[in-house]
């Protein structure tokens, strides 16, 4: 919208003083004419805005100009800014970028830190940039119902071709789902981002179909009660603080040097329970145990080869 791009047009311009007509027309996608017409709307509008000749030209407020500030104190656009900011850690959003830009436009330049306060990267360690493009090709397809197809390996390492409508993109913990509707089973099913491989857009499109927000496998599935198990650990004193860190305070019976939790029980708890390596035992439920134990032995067995 016309009027999107005029505010837009003025908070870069108090963010960045000066701003040649081809930038703003790239970074709209629009004609530089069209530049030069809205900045005569901006004019007309009492919005003072020049445009200077030249190889070192460009378009430019008078100096002085600021923007109205009372609609959000300085704390509410500070955490405003720093939860975009996180946001883009994951992946590429040009409307998040703009919005900003709007709110550095809006805080009185004098005051404002030199760094936040607060950083939050959920992007996992060494696959940013290869996460960052999933994400953001399929934020693509969501909003503009375009269907996608991609090689998907299961937990068991079956590699099948599916064809999806995606709906929503979902991060738990710190991992990254698209919910869609497949084509090759019908139904609606939760994929893992890290599973995904040659990711596409499709040349079709669809109309997004009623979801049961009942139904949603990120809010019940993995923690449904029949998966949950009370695990109990014996852990070394030599990883406290780090069982601390991972299960919480409360979680440890400290004169024992034990951890118990409430935790769904799946492939990721053994493989979980395995990274501690010989600074846990775990004590109970005993079929855990077993299992562990069991997989301890396959390990050895397979370095004895």
């Amino acid at each position: 919208m016309k009027i999107d791009r005029l505010l837009t047009m003025i908070i870069m311009l108090i963010n960045r003083k000066q701003i040649k007509a081809q930038e703003f027309a790239d970074f709209f996608n629009v004609s530089v004419r069209t530049v030069y017409r809205d900045i005569d709307t901006l004019s007309s509008a009492g919005i003072p805005v020049i445009s200077y000749q030249g190889a070192n030209g460009g378009i430019r407020l008078l100096e002085g100009y600021k923007m109205d500030k009372q609609t959000l104190t300085k704390d509410e656009i500070s955490s405003i800014s720093i939860a975009l900011k996180s946001v883009l850690t994951s992946y590429e959003d040009l409307p998040v970028k703009t919005v900003l830009e709007k709110l550095e436009g809006i805080t009185a330049k004098e005051k404002q830190p030199t760094f936040d306060y607060l950083f939050i990267d959920d992007s996992p360690w060494g696959q940013n940039a290869r996460l960052k493009e999933i994400v953001t090709l399929l934020k693509q397809a969501i909003t503009t119902t375009t269907c996608v197809n991609f090689s998907y390996a299961s937990s068991e390492a079956n590699i099948t071709f599916r064809t999806i409508e995606p709906h929503t993109l979902v991060q738990k913990g710190r991992t990254w789902y698209v919910y869609g509707y497949c084509q090759l089973r019908h139904a609606f099913r939760l994929f893992k981002l890290v599973r995904i491989r040659d990711l596409q857009l499709c040349h079709t499109s669809f109309i997004r179909k009623e979801v049961n927000e009942e139904e949603l496998p990120w809010d019940k599935a993995w923690y449904a009660p029949e998966n949950v198990v009370t695990l109990r650990m014996a852990f070394h004193p030599d990883i406290h603080i780090k069982i601390e860190e991972q299960f919480g305070v409360e979680s440890i019976e400290t004169a024992q040097s034990i951890v118990k939790i409430d935790i769904p029980e799946n492939e990721w708890l053994y493989g979980f329970i395995l990274s501690f390596a010989d600074k846990v035992e775990v004590l109970e439920p005993l079929h855990i145990k077993e299992t562990i134990q069991q997989k301890a032995r396959n390990i050895i067995g397979l370095y004895k080869k």
